[in-house]
């Protein structure tokens, strides 16, 4: 029974906090924390320890495939550089920095023991920052950016922290760790891609959507276990994953697998995420009563934990001038490959290449057109939104810490100096920045962007982007009805009309499907039709087919890249819920 209460409890906390935190606009995750803090110190609660395997082997790998499977591909890769740069070589910077720091204040802190703390402390967690950012108009290239940085820089602190802790024990070797960190990255990349591959062909597979959800819960565990077993990084591997199955799902699940997953995932990021905000919270009591009254004492660990949130700012902000003059040179690159791409075009229009009717010739004149409104596409997209001062001031400012700081520090073995100490003065640098920078952050953005980020440009995208599915949904109606058309014969006036009733509805249903504009993509069966055709399938068959023009606009549209990926997914829900009030779901 008490179980139960605390669980209960647990969910009236965090529906409870999300909803106050909308109202008085602070994020959730900012409350749960303060709330966890007061709760721990409750006189009739007991301390509060998890064991930090449940954090990494069943929190961490769903919490990450959750975020990863909403992450554009085509963000990701406009997006690389910044995100390699901030979730690999900063964190590297900053563990070592603080290592070497740590070790000059505390000299009785070895330094691999310091180290490891440098790299418990160095990834940041972007759940607050982009919840904060999203509702306060921060452009979303910077947020794109964040949720980028959030997913890599987890594998790079464990991998880094794995390797300290060798070094602790005394089996360091800088050849070693590097040729490690690179196996375990390679590893991890290739077990992801494989198990991306099977489970999103089994799910294409699937017509129960009960079926499918319980593959979909299991598809992270899936993809960590075996990482893990290789000695590779499991929650890399997992991040891989999610990115696949939601680039490919757009194409390879039906419109109420798209539906149930987000829904699902939605729940599951909303459970795990909060939980775990509450959970540090609530480990404070815990963590202090460890420490007790040893030579490094509580003050002593307060004034370095704002030592090194200092350190952390200082080397994030600095690492950001040279990440944002490094992105001027990507102009010119695209400027370079859209000139080469246009050249190709042009030397196959003058070939006669394209003459040539074969269905294989014609499909790589599709690609090669793809990727030459590609490059255009990200030349505009550079040119619009490239990274200024502002974007790298924000960028700097929303380095807080969370879930991953905690679990990597406790997962730090009870052997290495000065346990306790390190696993608090991580919990309090996470404390620290989850708190200075997300009751701060609202301030940054509104003084920096006054009138929001690209305001009244989104309405305007979707409008654009609406029309172009209008008219390919428009264009296959016309080519459908051109090929019914038939010679005249008894009844033609009466088929005629009919025909006339079910192009206007099936027009009409096509722009109606783009009225909520809320995301889109997944090839719907096609009707079969036996016998005369009534007006009732006419509709059905036509609506059909302009639904598959538009998803195969939107699909196009996607790889080419001329419209956002929050305009593009508004499309995709909005496609997606049509599609379902068209085909009404049957029990299995």
């Amino acid at each position: 029974m008490k179980f139960e209460l605390v669980a209960v409890a647990t969910v009236v906390i965090l529906v409870g906090a999300s909803i106050l935190g909308s109202r008085i606009r602070v994020a959730a995750p900012l409350l749960l924390v303060v709330l966890g803090i007061g709760i721990g110190y409750l006189p009739f609660v007991p301390f509060v320890e998890i064991d930090p395997e449940i954090i990494l082997v069943v929190v961490l790998p769903p919490l990450l495939y959750a975020a990863a499977v909403n992450v554009p591909i085509i963000d990701f890769r406009r997006n690389f550089r910044p995100v390699i740069g901030l979730s690999v070589i900063l964190v590297v910077i900053s563990a070592v920095v603080v290592g070497f720091i740590v070790h000059w204040i505390v000299p009785s802190i070895p330094l691999p023991a310091a180290i490891a703390l440098g790299a418990v402390i160095s990834p940041t967690d972007a759940v607050a920052a982009t919840s904060i950012g999203k509702r306060l108009g921060m452009p979303e290239r910077v947020v794109s950016i964040l949720e980028g940085e959030s997913l890599v820089n987890d594998a790079t602190s464990l991998v880094l922290l794995k390797t300290a802790v060798a070094a602790v024990a005394g089996s360091f070797a800088l050849s070693t760790a590097t040729g490690a960190f690179f196996f375990s990255v390679s590893v991890a990349v290739a077990v992801g891609f494989a198990i991306g591959l099977i489970t999103v062909w089994i799910r294409s597979k699937l017509t129960n959507p009960v079926h499918d959800t319980i593959v979909s819960f299991i598809v992270p565990f899936v993809a960590f276990i075996p990482a893990e077993e290789l000695q590779a990084s499991g929650v890399l591997a997992v991040v891989v994953t999610g990115l696949y199955t939601g680039h490919h799902a757009s194409r390879r699940f039906s419109a109420s697998a798209r539906m149930n997953e987000r829904l699902n995932w939605r729940t599951v990021q909303f459970i795990l995420e909060n939980g775990v905000f509450l959970l540090m919270g609530l480990q404070l009591h815990s963590l202090v009563d460890q420490v007790g009254e040893s030579e490094l004492r509580i003050e002593h660990i307060g004034l370095l934990s704002l030592a090194l949130v200092a350190i952390l700012i200082v080397c994030r902000a600095g690492f950001m001038v040279p990440l944002i003059a490094s992105m001027r040179g990507i102009t010119r690159q695209y400027e370079r490959r859209k000139a080469g791409y246009a050249q190709l075009n042009e030397r196959v229009q003058s070939s006669g290449i394209a003459e040539r009717t074969d269905g294989r010739m014609r499909e790589r004149l599709r690609r090669l057109d793809i990727r030459t409104r590609r490059s255009a596409a990200d030349l505009d997209h550079e040119r619009e939104q490239q990274l200024g001062w502002r974007d790298g001031a924000v960028l700097s400012w929303s380095g807080m810490r969370g879930v991953v700081t905690l679990a990597a520090a406790q997962s730090i073995p009870t052997t290495v100096p000065y346990r306790p100490q390190i696993v608090l003065a991580a919990f309090a640098v996470a404390v620290v920045t989850l708190l200075l920078h997300g009751l701060t952050l609202p301030a940054f953005i509104r003084r920096l962007w006054p009138d929001g980020a690209g305001a009244g440009g989104e309405k305007a995208e979707l409008a654009a982007l609406g029309r172009d599915l209008f008219e390919a949904a428009d264009d296959a109606i016309a080519d459908a009805v051109a090929e019914q058309a038939g010679p005249a014969a008894e009844g033609e006036a009466q088929r005629r009309e009919a025909l006339e009733a079910s192009v206007r509805r099936a027009r009409e249903s096509a722009k109606s499907a783009l009225i909520p504009i809320l995301v889109a993509a997944a090839p719907t069966a096609p009707v079969d039709v036996q016998g005369p055709e009534t007006p009732g399938q006419m509709y059905q068959r036509l609506a059909r087919l302009a639904l598959e023009a538009q998803r195969e606009a939107l699909l196009e549209e996607r790889a080419i890249g001329r419209y956002s990926s929050r305009a593009l997914r508004a499309a995709e829900l909005a496609l997606d819920a049509y599609e379902t009030r068209l085909s009404p779901r049957t029990e299995h």
